[in-house]
């Protein structure tokens, strides 16, 4: 009787063992897609932020630029190149920013990142390495041990 008994735990201790290895497995996918959809929101807004800059940067350089023509009249009377030199950043400002967010800036950005992270891994490498759980401990009792040395002021 005690030998079915031991059996019969032991069936359940495996099936358990089982179950919550699939509930681990089901809450790793699980935290994996909410980071890549984090992801996905994030780069996102900075497209919609790039093009809303490109948007405003572009209506400051066509006044700009309807302003320097209007000033060209002088430019030819008095032959200063210098009155158009703005026209040369602006335009490389506006064009870097309409690039960004019309253009393939993104995808060209994407690739050189992967060809970083294939061929140039090493550069990506924390500074002493990965965080362990005891050196998490160790900043965590560190933090308490200031906080009882130096209270907060209320």
């Amino acid at each position: 009787m005690g030998n079915y008994l031991t059996v019969n735990m032991e069936e359940n201790f495996k099936k358990n063992q089982e179950f919550i290895q699939s509930i681990n497995k089901i809450k790793m996918e699980r935290q994996i897609q909410l980071q890549y959809q984090l992801q996905e929101r994030q780069m996102a807004l900075q497209i919609a932020k790039s093009r809303d800059t490109c948007l405003w940067l572009t209506a400051f350089s066509v006044t700009a630029v309807a302003g320097l023509f209007t000033g060209y009249n002088s430019f030819r009377r008095t032959k200063r190149a210098y009155l158009l030199m703005p026209l040369i950043p602006l335009t490389y400002v506006t064009l870097y920013y309409w690039d960004m967010a019309y253009g393939n800036k993104v995808h060209r950005i994407r690739m050189e990142a992967e060809h970083i992270m294939t061929h140039e891994a090493e550069s990506l490498e924390w500074p002493c390495g990965l965080p362990t759980p005891s050196s998490i401990d160790l900043g965590r009792l560190d933090v308490e041990e200031k906080k009882k040395i130096h209270p907060p002021l209320l």
